[in-house]
This record gives structure tokens, C-alpha cells and sequence, in this order.
């Protein structure tokens, strides 16, 4: 009895990892394939930090983050300059601004273009990176309950309402089976 039980076990036991193999040619094995997902996920996490292992706030760091931080001081503080210029010499603003209006109008468009992509990336940054001040983290902190009253406050400012849920149509026989169910 025992020589058939070990004799039969070991030949479905045979079969049944043929019966795997087999199916596995036709049908990816998806444990098989999660697990590979997730030593690629890993690797790539390793790889991203030996990369930024050995980084940290030197003097280069600092001086290219210092720079970051002068175009919007320094637009604002040169506009406001502008106006005290016009004020204490207007003729000597006015031959400036005569020498501007012979700026080709594509350079203007570039600059503003220029302008426009630095202050874009800058304010997506901010909304993308959640702790990184800005807009984008204080709104991610506001409870979802909170940003909908507000959202329909404003809807009703603008003069749009909130379209309530419509309820289904009543000729649908499988949805009223359903939910008399």
C-alpha cells in the first residue's frame, strides 16, 4: 500500500508540474512577473541613491541655489528702479525707452518666453513637490470637505451652480431588477 502511495504521488506530482510548465508557455506565471517587477523597482531604487550618495550642500550647491534665487528679487527691485529713474532724469528715460522701442519684436517675444519658462517651472515645481512650500503642498493639506465648500462657493460666485446626481432613467428593466433586487 505504502509502495502505490509513494509510486502514484510521485507521478501526479509529475504530471501536475508539467501541467505548470505547460501552462506557463501559453500564460505568464504572474507571481513570476511581480517578483521580477519588483527586483527592477529595486535596483532602479539603489541605483537613484548611489547616485545621490556622496551629494550634499557644497560651495558649488550653494552658489547655483544662491543664483536661483536672484532673477525675481532682481526683476522686482529693477522695476521699481525704472520708476525712480523716470522720475529724477526723464529725458535721459525717455532716450531708454526710445532706444527699446527699436527692439525687434521676436527678441521680446523670446524674452518673455524665457521669463515665462523660468517662473512656469519654478510655480510647477512647487505645486508638484509635496513640504516644498507654495501653493501645491498648503492645498494637498486642506481637507477634501474644506476645498469643496470652497470650490462651490465659487461656482456660485461665477454664477455656476453644482449639477446635483441625476437619477437613471426609469425604463431600464435589468436596473430596476437590480435594485429591487
Amino acid at each position: 500500500m505504502g509502495l502505490m502511495d509513494r509510486g502514484l504521488a510521485g507521478t501526479v506530482e509529475g504530471i501536475g508540474d508539467a501541467a505548470e510548465g505547460l501552462s506557463e508557455v501559453f500564460v505568464p506565471n504572474a507571481t513570476r512577473a511581480m517578483e521580477l517587477a519588483a527586483e527592477i523597482h529595486q535596483a532602479t531604487l539603489e541605483t537613484a541613491a548611489a547616485e545621490f550618495e556622496h551629494g550634499g550642500d557644497g560651495w558649488f550647491d550653494r552658489m547655483i541655489n544662491g543664483l536661483n534665487r536672484v532673477p525675481r528679487p532682481a526683476l522686482a527691485l529693477g522695476t521699481l528702479g525704472l520708476f525712480v529713474y523716470a522720475m529724477t532724469d526723464p529725458a535721459a528715460f525717455a532716450e531708454r525707452m526710445i532706444g527699446l522701442n527699436e527692439v525687434p519684436e521676436p527678441l521680446w517675444w523670446l524674452l518673455g518666453a524665457i521669463v515665462s519658462f523660468y517662473f512656469g517651472a519654478r510655480e510647477l515645481h512647487y505645486a508638484r513637490v509635496p513640504g516644498a512650500g507654495g501653493e501645491g503642498s498648503n492645498r494637498r493639506a486642506r481637507p477634501r470637505r474644506q476645498r469643496r465648500g470652497l470650490r462651490e462657493r465659487l461656482g456660485n460666485v461665477f454664477g455656476r451652480r453644482r449639477r446635483e446626481p441625476q437619477e437613471p432613467e426609469a425604463d431600464n428593466p435589468a436596473l430596476s431588477d437590480w435594485r429591487d433586487g
